[in-house]
């Protein structure tokens, strides 16, 4: 990881590595967690951002202080990186189940593939997510640290 003195002062990686900026803290809004360093999963979160015009997720790594903070008490090991997870209301969702909910903030069509996808039986949906996230690194690869959000995205990012 690149220390916080090599960077400008409004850059922050969203794995809570160093604090320069103050990023949000939780709000209302659903929190989808991801892993930091995968290409995929930072792939996808940019696929959210696009899509997402009611700016109704937050984003946040699982490598980060909120991760640590709240997804135990909501069952889930931030340290295990096998699944995207989003929180909202106390509760964790992850996997495909994540990934579905996800989808449904997005609105008209997303949210209309997602319920129909919603209908497959969760065991093969999850057989499905557990086999792209078990090969993820090796498919898409990885960073060397977590993303750095862009500035029109840092609202979107909590810490």
């Amino acid at each position: 990881m690149v220390s916080g003195a090599r960077r400008r002062l409004n850059e922050r990686p969203v794995c809570g590595v160093y604090a320069t900026i103050n990023y949000m803290t939780p709000t209302n809004h659903p929190i989808l967690f991801f892993d930091g360093v995968c290409n995929l999963c930072n792939g996808a979160v940019q696929w959210f951002i696009r899509r997402d015009r009611s700016d109704k997720l937050r984003f946040a790594s699982l490598q980060s202080d909120l991760a640590r903070e709240l997804l135990p008490a909501a069952g889930v090991d931030p340290t295990r990186l096998n699944s995207l997870v989003l929180y909202e209301d106390g509760r964790a969702y992850t996997k495909s189940q994540g990934a579905l909910r996800a989808a449904s903030y997005l609105g008209g069509l997303w949210s209309r593939l997602a319920s129909v996808a919603g209908v497959l039986p969760g065991g093969l949906r999850d057989a499905v997510y557990d086999l792209i996230a078990r090969n993820r690194y090796r498919w898409f690869g990885q960073k060397a640290e977590c993303m750095i959000p862009t500035p029109e995205q840092r609202a979107r990012f909590v810490d």
